[in-house]
Order: structure tokens, then C-alpha cells, then sequence
């Protein structure tokens, strides 16, 4: 049967609507709030979690975007918290200062998920020219070139087709997706679907998908990661921290535990026979609430790793008051392009207030 995607209201935009988040930022901004109440919640500082850096694109589809910042908008970004007198550090000393008294500055460490070539490409230049530190977390399938980024196929798959079908619960669904609302709608749908599959399922479900449109995921997957030639260059800086991300970035939510656990100890075994060093540090594969739970904080610790980061909206408290398995960090939305909008973020203002929960690391 073919159908349109699933109808999920009348939308011209992408799921989230940037405009309106962006006026209530600045209208935070310029009301002052943020900083009455950052005062007392900004915490001893902020992660800045990233994915792609490259230039912007013309394409009318781009679901992704969000996870996109341009080259200049981060040496924007770093000359800002500069001027705001942010502390640049490593994700090693975010570790030892989430755990002692609160110092007089707060700090920023910027870290960026996935291994992907812009990295290299687009971030490094920027980063090197300002001599931070920073943090790459790595899933060893795709340096390896073994990894399936299928959430890029399946942008790819829908951007040129005005049709699709698919296997999907033992049926076969066909969607019309001939207009950008229909894409994006379509889009959200099935990444949500994919994002739910078991590891071997969605490997399954992405290849026949590919095979149907004549996408090869192999390729697709290799161009947008790094190899490790290109991490063994970032390597050579010492403002360079890698840490692990598993082998094959699944949901951690969807394995078992005794395979979560072995994705986590294999990710780190890898990485640190690749690249001569200690990997000390972990970022959740998507890190949102629903993809890693309570154990896999717990399993972090046990797989020896010092920190694991999520990609949970917070600030990281001083004193032990932030788990170290469970870091917070801020992903700036690439649609965004307002430092004021950013400043209010990071100020703490925009959190609700958690419960401390003192970390077993202190």
C-alpha cells in the first residue's frame, strides 16, 4: 500500500522550529533573566558537544542540520567564550575540577562526536589556529571502514527520490515524498524507527534499503569518517584527547547488557591499540535519554573508563555534585547562528534544576 508519510501536523519546517526557539533566546537575552539566575546556575562550567563542521549547503533537504555548525561559526563561537573569559580545558581537567571546590572561572571543553572527516577537514584548522584543547570520541568500526552510518544513507536515499518502499514489520510500506515537508516528515518517522531496531535488524533494514535505491553504504559511510591516518595526524597534538564512542555506535538501550558491555570494552581495546595511548574517556552513542540507561552509566565505570559524557543538556557541577559516568553537555543546534542565543545557554539559565547526586569518583 503506499502512502504518504505519517501526518504529524502542518509543517514547513523541520521537527523543531529554530525561529521560534531562537526568538525566546534572545528574548532571554535582552530580558536579563539568564543572568540574575546564571549566577547561581552556572555551575563550574560546560561541555560543548559538536558533530559536523563544514560549510554551509544550498541543499532544500537537510534534516541533519541541526548537527552541523559552519567552520567560521565555530572560530566565532571560540573568540566569544573567549571575551566572555571562559577557561578552555581538556576533558581530563573537567574531570578533576567536577570533583573539587568550584574555582573562580568557569570552563568550556569543546568535544565532538563520531569521528567524522570535517573534523580533520574543517574543525582542525580553526581549533589549531586557537590553540584549544578538545576531545574526539571515536565507534572504531568507521576509521576501521567497516562502520554503517545509516542515518546519512537514509538522508541521501529520501533527498533524491520522490518514492520510496521498504520492508518494514514483516510489510512492505511505500511513501509519496515529493515535497520537502514530505521528506522531513518522512525522515523524523523512520529515523525514529531505525533508531528503536536492534543492531542486526537496522543493518538489515538500511542494506535493503540501500540495495533498492543503488546507495552504496559502504562508500557513504568511509567518506564521511576519518581513517586512521587522519587520527593518527590529530594524534600528534598534544591538545588532542580521543576518547572511545564503541565499535559500531548502536543504541545501547537496544543490545543486551553483556553486549552493550562488550561494545564498550572492544571500543576502548581498539582505540587505544590504534592509537598507542590510554583512552580514558566514553561518549554514549546518541547519548540522548532513550538510547543508554541506568546499567551503562554503571557499565562505563566498570569497562574502566575515567568519565562517559551524554548528550543530556547541562551544566557540570563542582564538588562531586555531577557524575562523572554521566556527564552533561550542550549541543549547539547548527540551524542557530546567534552568540547572544548561545550565552544564554551556557549561562545555565535554561536547565531545570537537577538533584545532586554526589559521583563515586571523588
Amino acid at each position: 500500500m503506499r502512502t504518504k508519510p505519517p501526518h504529524q501536523g502542518p509543517r514547513t519546517l523541520p521537527p523543531d522550529n529554530p525561529l521560534l526557539t531562537r526568538l525566546r533566546l534572545e528574548f532571554a537575552y535582552f530580558s536579563g533573566v539568564s543572568w540574575l539566575r546564571g549566577r547561581g546556575a552556572g555551575g563550574a562550567g560546560v561541555i560543548l558537544r559538536f558533530e559536523r563542521v563544514r560549510p554551509r549547503r544550498a541543499d532544500p533537504f537537510q534534516p541533519l542540520r541541526h548537527r552541523e555548525i559552519t567552520p567560521k561559526f565555530l572560530d566565532r563561537t571560540i573568540r566569544a567564550l573567549k571575551r566572555w573569559k571562559y577557561q578552555f580545558v581538556s576533558i581530563d581537567e573537567v574531570c578533576r575540577r567536577a570533583v573539587t571546590l568550584a574555582e573562580r572561572r568557569r570552563f568550556v571543553c569543546l568535544t565532538f562526536d563520531g569521528g567524522y572527516k570535517d573534523v580533520i577537514a574543517s574543525a582542525y584548522p580553526v581549533l589549531a589556529s586557537h590553540a584549544v584543547p578538545f576531545a574526539v570520541y571515536l565507534p572504531t568500526a568507521f576509521p576501521d571502514g567497516v562502520g554503517e552510518a545509516w542515518w546519512l544513507a537514509l538522508e541521501q536515499v529520501i533527498a533524491r527520490e520522490v518514492r520510496i518502499s521498504l520492508m518494514m514489520d514483516r510489510s512492505d510500506r511505500r511513501f509519496d515524498i515529493r515535497t520537502a515537508a514530505e521528506k522531513y516528515q518522512l525522515y523524523e518517522f523512520l529515523e525514529g524507527w531505525m533508531r528503536q531496531l536492534a543492531p542486526s535488524d537496522l543493518s538489515g533494514a538500511i542494506r535493503d534499503l540501500c540495495t533498492r535505491y543503488s546507495l552504496d553504504l559502504a562508500s557513504v559511510s568511509r567518506r564521511a569518517s576519518m581513517d586512521w591516518d587522519d587520527l593518527a595526524k590529530l594524534a600528534a597534538d598534544p591538545l588532542v584527547t580521543f576518547g572511545s564512542m564503541t565499535v559500531n555506535h548502536p543504541a545501547l538501550a537496544n543490545l543486551r547488557d553483556a553486549d552493550a558491555l562488550r561494545e564498550m570494552t572492544m571500543g576502548r581495546a581498539v582505540a587505544q591499540a590504534a592509537l598507542h595511548r590510554d583512552v580514558r574517556h566514553f561518549a554514549y552513542p546518541f547519548g540522548d535519554r532513550a538510547s543508554f540507561r541506568r546499567q551503562h552509566v554503571a557499565m562505563a565505570e566498570e569497562a574502566g573508563f575515567v568519565s562517559a559524557a551524554s548528550a543530556i543538556a547541562g551544566i557540570v557541577e563542582a564538588e562531586g555534585r555531577t557524575n562523572l559516568h554521566a556527564l552533561p553537555r550542550v549541543a549547539w543546534d547548527g540551524r542557530q547562528r546567534s552568540l547572544r542565543a548561545m550565552r544564554v545557554i551556557l549561562s545555565g539559565a535554561t536547565f531545570p534544576k537537577v538533584k545532586p547526586t554526589r559521583s563515586r569518583n571523588v
